[in-house]
């Protein structure tokens, strides 16, 4: 089984010291291929570099979050659109809204967001989505660009039904992470995640993030790797009532038609 990880932090300063052990672990669990998540500008950067020092392993994302929105500014744009004129760059993103903790005020995040969703149509590349309490204002958003855009993953989702159906209406797929194997949280998406299409269904850690509840044993840092993907996405697998073969094949597949990624060595 090949599986792939469209989400995972691997700039994130948890992983400065053993960064190579942790590709290697993933790659050893058959985590063939991740997709590095940009928040910022600093970081997207930082996860083109390590994609270039990765090829055909690792690739990328550019984006300003929406926690870092109000530093946001028109003359940072071009600085995102030669980021993502990069080969090594498969999406726009981690973008969208986050009116939860409201790190950046809400019209800071609303500017950020239409500015990268504008970057996404121009650049021809998926958006990669983040929402959390803000679903009404972002609805509004993608259906104001959803004549230009192309295609997008919500990421890390973790809604109800009615927003499970609005994503998919607007065609978008759908990015499930250890959340799904939280018996407190994610139980709810046993039902949903058998719901959405085989061809839009993703995989992701999100690492060093959400690290599945269920993982026995624990590891001592409570840190989440991209060596876990199987396990969550054995869990998923259970709920759709098919086979982790079968899983990983049409989520990798999907993960390589989305983001256009080369097939690994």
């Amino acid at each position: 089984m090949q599986w792939i990880d469209i989400g995972v932090n691997l700039t994130h300063d948890s992983f400065s010291r053993d960064r190579e052990a942790v590709i290697a672990r993933a790659r050893a669990a058959g985590v063939m291929q991740m997709i590095v998540t940009g928040a910022d500008l600093a970081s997207s950067t930082a996860a083109a570099t390590l994609a270039l020092a990765h090829p055909g392993v690792l690739f990328a994302t550019a984006g300003v979050h929406p926690h870092h929105a109000s530093q946001l500014q028109p003359e940072g744009l071009s600085a995102l659109r030669a980021l993502l004129a990069q080969r090594e760059i498969v999406a726009v993103g981690e973008c969208g809204l986050d009116y939860h903790r409201n790190y950046s005020p809400r019209a800071a995040q609303l500017r950020a967001f239409e500015w990268q969703l504008q970057l996404a149509a121009e650049c021809g590349k998926p958006v990669f989505l983040h929402q959390r309490d803000a679903h009404a204002d972002f609805i509004a958003a993608l259906r104001n660009q959803a004549a230009a855009l192309g295609a997008g993953v919500a990421h890390c989702f973790t809604g109800t039904a009615a927003e499970l159906h609005d994503y998919l209406d607007l065609g978008l797929s759908i990015g499930i992470t250890g959340w799904f194997n939280d018996e407190r949280r994610g139980a709810h998406l046993r039902a949903l995640v058998a719901a959405i299409p085989v061809q839009r269904l993703l995989l992701e850690t999100d690492a060093p993030y959400l690290l599945p509840r269920d993982l026995r044993p624990k590891p001592p840092a409570r840190r989440n790797e991209p060596m876990h993907l199987p396990h969550i996405g054995a869990a998923v697998a259970r709920a759709r009532n098919e086979s982790p073969e079968q899983c990983a094949a049409h989520t990798s597949a999907h993960a390589r038609a989305l983001f256009r990624l080369q097939t690994p060595a």
